[in-house]
């Protein structure tokens, strides 16, 4: 009988992708897919460390584990990724039940582990980080979806003062473009439509003289790809070129993710994020200028240390210069072994939720006045899967990575279809599919 696993995932999409990798690699040693947890053999979560919510969520489920252990002792309990890399010390020392502790560039050695596993009952611990490994050569399962996450760089050189990226991915290294290629080409062979490109700062990407840009156009001219997304790129990185390159081609979305994190200039020294405010900002406008109808998302972060009500509230000016389609907000969050997390002027709780409220009720405007700015207008959507609030509607993106919602009709799913918006409710707009708006 076969031996089977189950990956619970937490964290980025770099970690959805290589959760896909472990699948690729277990499932070549014969092992199948449960998602039954108390029946698969070997139990693995992919961890995030980036936040302390995402942290909580794993020693959570690892209390879970225990308790199948428990009944089962023969289950092996792994512990991948991230969190396996900064906390493999605190993993030793108040999990004993957990198995195998797997940094994000030892995925390779799983095979080999697990065999030694088998025959030792000593926790295993691989957290060493390559300058070298990408994983070029191996291909993730993917098995359903609209969707194919390509990892096209593993690490960061960025050093932001309130992340732990760097310590836990290592130094930045790219794959060859031949690989991302293949890969991409073989994802529309087993029917994906869309492709996202994935870096930890994408677009740094550097191969053999190959920058971003030239790599987005090769990944353009992939017969079958009706769309192209990336993230998340650095905003020190973004040029005119990649810009062009976007303009260029029908299938690369309009759509940026621009992480902000802060808009006051001495915190952003303080982060260690390498622009200004004003760089920021003319960089907004120029997006804009050079891609009409683009969507612009951010990720901000309030409560930095030492940050002040004036700086605070630099940040919700430059939200109301730019005026960001959407935005992921988060609270600071020290993370061990950063520089940011040494400093002695860390802000009170309770001011940092008050912050975040007034960035979330700011944010929620601006989506709105963004949204309401394309009632009227048609928009090519791509049917991704139907609408949670009613099972006689689809929901779709549009190419500027906006939800839509509308009645099914005829359309089915991987289908892109024409609908005119007619209403914009929150963060998604709702309309008709043409055909159906021009025969009433």
């Amino acid at each position: 009988m076969n031996k089977t696993y189950l990956i619970e995932t937490y964290g980025c999409q770099m970690n959805v992708a290589d959760s896909e990798l472990v699948e690729s690699i277990l499932e070549k040693e014969g092992y199948s897919k449960t998602s039954i947890l108390n029946q698969a053999d070997v139990i693995f979560v992919n961890t995030c460390a980036i936040r302390e919510h995402a942290e909580d969520k794993v020693h959570s489920q690892l209390g879970r584990y225990n308790l199948i252990k428990k009944e089962k002792p023969e289950t092996i309990i792994g512990v991948l990724g991230c969190m396996a890399q900064s906390l493999k010390h605190d993993l030793l020392e108040n999990r004993p039940y957990v198995d195998i502790i797997l940094g994000p560039d030892s995925y390779r050695k799983l095979p080999e582990l697990l065999n030694r596993k088998n025959e030792d009952s000593k926790s295993i611990v691989d957290t060493t980080l390559s300058r070298f490994e990408v994983y070029d050569d191996l291909f993730p399962s993917r098995t359903e979806g609209i969707n194919a996450w390509i990892s096209i760089m593993r690490g960061c050189d960025k050093f932001c003062t309130f992340c732990i990226v760097p310590f836990t991915r290592g130094r930045e290294r790219s794959r060859s473009i031949e690989g991302i290629v293949a890969e991409a080409t073989q994802a529309v062979k087993n029917g994906f439509s869309e492709i996202t490109l994935l870096g930890q700062n994408v677009n740094s990407y550097r191969f053999e003289g190959i920058e971003f840009h030239h790599l987005l156009e090769e990944v353009a001219q992939i017969s079958g790809i009706k769309r192209i997304r990336y993230t998340s790129p650095h905003p020190q990185d973004m040029t005119d070129d990649l810009f062009t390159t976007m303009a260029r081609h029908e299938n690369i979305c309009n759509s940026i993710h621009l992480p902000l994190q802060a808009g006051n200039d001495r915190i952003l020294k303080r982060m260690n994020r390498t622009y200004t405010r004003d760089h920021f900002i003319q960089l907004a406008h120029r997006i804009r200028d050079m891609l009409p109808g683009v969507g612009i998302t951010t990720d901000i972060i309030v409560g930095f240390p030492g940050e002040t009500d004036e700086e605070f509230n630099e940040t919700l000016s430059l939200m109301k210069e730019v005026k960001f389609d959407s935005a992921f907000n988060f609270k600071y969050s020290p993370r061990r072994g950063t520089k940011a997390s040494e400093y002695d002027d860390q802000i009170p709780e309770d001011v940092k939720q008050d912050r975040l409220t007034k960035v979330i009720n700011l944010q929620k405007r601006h989506t709105l006045e963004r949204n309401l700015e394309m009632v009227g207008s048609t928009q090519t959507v791509l049917i991704e899967k139907e609408s949670k609030k009613s099972s006689k509607q689809w929901a779709g993106r549009t190419d500027s990575n906006k939800w839509v919602i509308f009645d099914k009709e005829d359309a089915q799913i991987l289908e892109s279809v024409q609908v005119i918006i007619n209403e914009a409710k929150g963060v998604s707009l709702h309309g008709q599919l043409k055909k159906r708006a021009e025969a009433a």
